[in-house]
């Protein structure tokens, strides 16, 4: 078997529908990448809690399991799985103008080949003050090390704006939330009049890689998690080698 052939297989199995439900079926099965989820989850959950009767939604639910703690939200996915409620296209919502309360987004935004579609959508679909969450690859010292060198999937801080599809989760590129929320800001600004870039919060230094992800052991213990949360608030922690980021994004009223 030659390289293009074995990239090839590699392409369809990591867009097989098993191979979500099976990453969903490992993050369940870990404590700690559970408890990473679960953190990570603690800002859907805090704008659900702001307005109860809202309608939330998570694009690319696959591999999460968000909707087994806030049952109320609906989630889809761009393929067609059991465990969501919707599958649709990121680019292309079916929901009407200003329906939404906020969307929310789990490592999903890079792999979005054209994401200024998605930000027209989210700007039409969203209710003036409605949000859009996502966590993403950070862009810090370590992380872009890390993914360039360790990491499957491409990172290109030099990247444009799309790149060209293959499939749901075999194509990407990791620096697309940098692209378009920190290296063109105000590229982002004028593309996207109505949206407002809020907050962006680096984190998850240690734990993530300590945790072994979906494809790695654990290295440490789940019990150990707060220990290395508490690493993670030392000054320039998080700074210098957060893995992943927080991106607020709200749509102005």
């Amino acid at each position: 078997m030659n390289d293009k052939e074995i990239k090839h297989d590699s392409e369809k199995f990591l867009d097989d529908t098993k191979t979500s439900l099976h990453h969903r079926e490992i993050i369940l099965s870990k404590p700690l990448l559970k408890k990473i989820y679960i953190d990570w989850y603690q800002n859907f959950i805090d704008e659900v809690k702001k307005n109860p009767g809202g309608k939330y939604v998570e694009i690319g639910s696959g591999g999460g399991f968000l909707k087994d703690i806030l049952p109320r939200v609906i989630t889809s996915d761009i393929l067609p799985l059991p465990t969501v409620d919707m599958k649709f296209s990121a680019e292309e919502m079916p929901f009407q103008n200003n329906e939404l309360d906020a969307i929310f987004m789990i490592n999903v935004f890079h792999h979005i080949p054209r994401p200024y579609l998605f930000f027209r959508e989210a700007e039409r679909c969203l209710k003036p003050g409605g949000k859009i969450i996502m966590v993403e690859p950070a862009h810090t010292p370590l992380s872009k090390f890390i993914y360039q060198k360790f990491h499957p999937e491409p990172f290109d801080p030099k990247g444009e704006w799309e790149f060209t599809y293959s499939g749901p989760l075999s194509s990407s590129n990791q620096a697309l939330p940098y692209i378009y929320m920190i290296r063109d800001r105000k590229k982002f600004a004028s593309e996207f009049p109505l949206l407002t870039i809020e907050k962006i919060q680096t984190h998850t230094a240690v734990v993530y890689t300590l945790s072994g992800g979906v494809s790695r052991s654990s290295l440490v213990p789940a019990w150990s998690y707060s220990f290395w949360k508490a690493v993670e608030k030392i000054p320039g922690v998080n700074q210098l080698g957060g893995m992943f980021s927080t991106f607020i994004i709200s749509k102005k009223k």
